[in-house]
C-alpha cells in the first residue's frame, strides 16, 4: 500500500460488497472471495489464547497467522491482546478504535468513522451511515472507502 493515488481504494467491510448480511460477514470464505474480486477488506479479529479469529461481537473463524498475511486487509484489533501481538509485525495494516473520530492504522492511514472530516491520506468509512443512497460519496476526495455497499459505490463514482 502506498500513499495517497489516483484509483479509490474500495474496502469491503468485514467481506461484505452488496449490503450487510451477519451470516457472511468476516467468514473466511466471504474474505477471500471479496479479495479475489480486487476489492481490499475490513476485517475485524481476536486473538486468545494464542489462536487468531474473525469475528465483529465475538471470536467466531478460527483462521491461522498466514490469512491476515494476505495483501490489502485492514484488520481491525478487536481485543487489546490481537494489538499488542500484531504490534510486532511491520507488514500487517492494523488499526484499534473504540468512540474516536478517526484513527491512524500501523501503515500511516487515517481510519475515518462517518460524517467526520477527511484528507486525502483518509478511509471514509460506511458512508451509509449518513447518507442510506450513498450519494455522499460522489464528490469525496479521501483514499478509500470503506462500506457494505462497495460495489454500488464503485458503480456510483464509475471507477
Amino acid at each position: 500500500m502506498g500513499y495517497p493515488q489516483t484509483n479509490m481504494i474500495y474496502i469491503a467491510h468485514r467481506g461484505l460488497t452488496t449490503g450487510p448480511d451477519v451470516n457472511l460477514e468476516n467468514r473466511p470464505q466471504q474474505i477471500e472471495m471479496s479479495l479475489r474480486r480486487g476489492y481490499h477488506c475490513e476485517i475485524d479479529v481476536w486473538y486468545i489464547n494464542d489462536k487468531w479469529f474473525l469475528g465483529h461481537d465475538f471470536a467466531d473463524y478460527q483462521v491461522p497467522y498466514e490469512f491476515l498475511e494476505q495483501p490489502n486487509l485492514w484488520i481491525h484489533a478487536k481485543n487489546l491482546d490481537a494489538l499488542y501481538v500484531m504490534g510486532a509485525d511491520k507488514k500487517l495494516n492494523f488499526f484499534w478504535h473504540e468512540s474516536d473520530s478517526c484513527v491512524l492504522t500501523s501503515q500511516g492511514y487515517i481510519w475515518t468513522q462517518p460524517g467526520k472530516p477527511l484528507t486525502l491520506n483518509s478511509i471514509m468509512v460506511m458512508p451509509e451511515y449518513i447518507d442510506k443512497t450513498v450519494q455522499n460519496v460522489l464528490n469525496v476526495e479521501c483514499l478509500g472507502i470503506c462500506s457494505d455497499y462497495v460495489e454500488k459505490i464503485k458503480e456510483l463514482r464509475c471507477d
